[in-house]
């Protein structure tokens, strides 16, 4: 038979995927490395696994203690996963800035979780690195991981993640490029890299409100870098020790918008649910695509798993809030922006002064001219009152089909907003969709103004 002995065993040996779609433009090889396979659905299971056995061999914790973690979730979630297995109790400080999934699965799992508030310094007695290590000193039998100075951290993926990415590349890899918040998954990694070819290139993302981009270029730590950022898992307002900054070559910072509508793209064009930073990490590469050549091949590390921001980065509402959603805007997003879904048409046979009362009686500036129950054009309000202005009043009973312009586009639901703009003119005021019911909708110019 063949089976592992506990969930633990199962951490490691992630496959490496071929990225297609989402690396349109980037003239290398580009191969992710995929850790959401992990049984704790992120790369941090490696480093909180080595992080508990290195603390009971060390004899920082004895049968049924206390782990205490400050973690932005994914750390947690390996920890817990630990302690599940070898029965120990969980306490994790967090900040407020994280999706409430990451809190409810961490719970889920039997841990404590303590939310304690982002905008406030390291040292502050209320920060969640200051929470953990106060309960630490204060809890009998009790070890506090601290992953951001824990040489366990970064000694897990050298022994592992590194290795892996050699033998999987067959130690072609030119380029590694990962999101760097301890710092332990990128030094790892990069030190083992390094050490089979110093030639292979370390890039770290970044994100802004963060000290590592200039203090890696300048050595300076500079607090006037350091402001609230909403992308998690990425960046930092310290300076973990597991940060080997000798063995990375670039920063590059991303915006929380541009890592947010990547990981969007992500999972819609690669089928890879993943998490904010890694988002943040493919849309590093892009920004970089032109330091690389056809011959080159990149690997990316995609830390952790959608579904801990369902509320947040998959969510609509909470992307449009954050003014993230303007590049993915879709016609249907228009159309449910309307308040009045009612679809208003005319006959062709109808005449234009009951068009003209139709008109004003809806408040409609233009119609769909239906023939048939097909569309065969379209009337507005300026061409109606130019025929009135030019023609005798008893001309009003012609058939509208007489006077009507051409029918308005037709286009999908699923069409990005933006190019709309190439369907409508001073002639062409809407456009005409249709949902899954078969049900019309027109969007009118001011329709659009009102949802944008």
């Amino acid at each position: 038979m063949n089976y592992q002995n506990n969930i633990l065993e199962t951490i490691g040996n992630t496959p490496l995927v071929k990225l297609n779609k989402v690396a349109h433009g980037i003239p290398a090889l580009v191969l992710a490395k995929v850790e959401t396979f992990n049984p704790g659905h992120s790369i941090k299971d490696r480093m909180a696994l080595k992080m508990v056995e290195d603390a009971e061999k060390a004899g920082k914790i004895a049968a049924g203690g206390t782990i205490i973690e400050c973690t932005s979730g994914n750390t947690g979630m390996g920890v817990a996963l630990a302690a599940c297995v070898k029965g120990y109790k969980c306490i994790f400080t967090t900040s407020d800035k994280q999706s409430k999934e990451k809190i409810d699965i961490l719970k889920a799992v039997g841990a404590e979780v303590i939310v304690c508030p982002t905008n406030v310094v390291p040292t502050d007695p209320r920060s969640y690195y200051s929470v953990a290590e106060k309960l630490s000193n204060e809890i009998p039998n009790s070890v506090w991981l601290n992953q951001y100075d824990n040489p366990s951290n970064s000694i897990a993926h050298y022994e592992s993640t590194g290795p892996e990415i050699w033998e999987q590349t067959d130690g072609k890899i030119t380029h590694l490029i990962v999101g760097v918040g301890t710092g332990g998954t990128i030094s790892g990694t990069a030190k083992y890299l390094k050490e089979q070819n110093p030639n292979v290139k370390i890039w770290g993302v970044d994100t802004y409100g963060s000290v590592f981009k200039k203090f890696h270029e300048t050595g300076e730590f500079d607090e006037k870098e350091i402001y609230p950022y909403i992308t998690e898992g990425i960046g930092e307002d310290i300076l973990p020790k597991n940060v080997n900054f000798d063995v990375i070559d670039h920063f590059e910072k991303v915006s929380d918008k541009d890592g947010a509508v990547m990981a969007r793209r992500l999972a819609r064009e690669e089928g890879l649910l993943l998490g904010y930073s890694c988002g943040s990490a493919m849309a590093g590469l892009h920004q970089l695509k032109d330091k690389l050549t056809k011959d080159d091949v990149v690997v990316i590390i995609f830390h952790d798993h959608g579904s801990r921001y369902i509320g947040k980065v998959y969510n609509d509402d909470w992307m449009r809030e954050r003014g993230f959603l303007d590049t993915e805007l879709k016609v249907k997003d228009l159309v449910a922006a309307k308040q009045d879904k009612n679809f208003f048409s005319v006959n062709s046979n109808q005449s234009v002064k009951q068009v003209l009362t139709i008109m004003k009686q809806n408040d409609i500036s233009q119609l769909p001219v239906m023939k048939d129950e097909r569309i065969i054009g379209s009337i507005s309000e300026s061409t109606l009152l130019e025929f009135v202005l030019n023609n005798p009043l008893q001309n009003s009973d012609k058939d509208v089909s007489e006077i009507m312009e051409d029918a308005f586009p037709i286009v999908k639901m699923d069409m990005n907003a933006k190019e709309i703009n190439r369907y409508m003119s001073k002639k062409t005021t809407a456009v005409i969709t249709e949902d899954q019911t078969g049900t019309m909708h027109i969007l009118t110019q001011y329709d659009i103004l009102q949802a944008l």
